[in-house]
């Protein structure tokens, strides 16, 4: 056998093979879902992302010989210690044949890479926070990912056990069908509505066409609603624009919704059309040049929406405003005849959304872990 290295990716080629790697890793898979080259390589451009005015990421490829076998990137992210007072380093993009040696030796890399930084404990995979696509995949092989969700094969979560790492914390993915979900709870919104329209708050569709009037009142909301939340993160203005400006391309007003006392923002929603059903047949996740026009004509016949973020600012919680957001999800979702919608991810000490999740006849259907060692 061939012996095994891991080299700090340098160049512009191992960049593009960085990136690349999980499409060779998972071809053939029936359930894998590409992500897109562009998106992808925008992430990772250091000269392009917000994240990389604070924060580093040294991105890794291993080598048997001179086939690529996995990848790692280590992840400074001091924003997220700032916040938390905490004195963790990260891991993400993390990927690899089925080989425990391979596995060892990227996570040994990250601690080597980190080491300088004194960190207490390693966690991950999040690339580059959990206001990014997190978690390994440990319960839910049958069906492709939804959008912007990871997806990878079983013996991950028994590879990363055996070379030390722990769970932290479960995410938890609940498939609503749309035909299946809970009459009453749809029946209770429009009571809901109007108590709360008594009380001076409204819900409304956020207007997609003046997003960056709108980014400013949903990033307050984003920062102060989830601020209590494991792993959470405060996005700063240009992270949040950044994100807008990617979500703004797929996202339909009709499943955007924004809660308002008295003109104040104080909640909104998000759900996105999977379009995982589009990209799934886009070799390499490339749009260029003919994809894109197939993403933009198809776009409308997607038969699933991933309900990406829903929040409360806490003074204004446990009075219906969430179970309103869920309703018009499913409302809009029968309009259009849709299958359903995936609530995505939500923390399992979340016992109130997992309980909202359940009384909207949601089946949890996936489970992605965030793990933990040693530094």
């Amino acid at each position: 056998m061939s012996s095994l290295t891991v080299r700090e990716v340098k160049h512009k080629k191992e960049f593009y093979q960085f990136i690349d790697f999980p499409h060779d890793l998972y071809e053939g898979d029936k359930f894998y879902v590409p992500e897109l080259f562009l998106a992808q390589k925008d992430l990772l451009n250091k000269s392009k992302h917000p994240f990389f005015e604070y924060g580093e990421v040294i991105m890794n490829l291993a080598y048997r010989g001179d086939q690529i076998v996995g990848r790692i990137a280590a992840i400074k992210n001091p924003a997220y210690n700032d916040y938390h007072g905490s004195n963790i380093g990260f891991f993400g993009f993390f990927d690899y044949m089925n080989d425990r040696e391979v596995a060892q030796a990227l996570l040994d890399t990250v601690k080597n890479q980190l080491a300088a930084e004194n960190y207490t404990k390693l966690m991950g995979p999040v690339n580059f926070s959990t206001n990014e696509t997190a978690g390994t995949l440990v319960d839910g092989y049958d069906s492709p990912p939804k959008i912007m969700m990871t997806y990878n094969k079983p013996y991950y979560d028994t590879i990363q056990k055996e070379i030390g790492l722990e769970k932290e914390m479960d995410l938890l993915a609940f498939f609503i069908p749309t035909q299946e979900a809970s009459e009453r709870s749809i029946k209770m919104s429009k009571i809901l509505e109007t108590r709360l329209n008594r009380q001076g708050i409204t819900i409304r569709n956020i207007d997609i066409k003046n997003i960056k009037k709108e980014a400013a009142k949903l990033r307050k909301i984003y920062n102060s609603a989830w601020e209590k939340n494991w792993g959470f993160v405060p996005m700063n203005e240009k992270e949040f624009d950044v994100m807008v400006g990617d979500l703004k391309m797929i996202a339909d007003p009709k499943f955007a919704y924004i809660a308002e006392k008295d003109g104040e923002a104080i909640g909104f929603s998000v759900s996105l059309p999977n379009i995982n059903e589009i990209t799934i047949n886009f070799k390499k996740g490339r749009l260029l040049p003919f994809n894109i026009f197939k993403l933009l004509m198809n776009k409308k016949k997607v038969k699933s929406v991933r309900i990406i973020t829903a929040g409360v600012v806490e003074a204004h919680r446990r009075k219906g405003i969430e179970a309103i957001f869920f309703a018009n999800n499913i409302i809009e979702a029968r309009k259009r005849n849709l299958t359903g919608g995936e609530a995505s991810w939500i923390l399992e000490t979340n016992k109130e959304m997992v309980a909202a999740a359940e009384k909207l006849n949601g089946k949890k259907y996936k489970t992605y872990r965030i793990y933990t060692c040693d530094a």
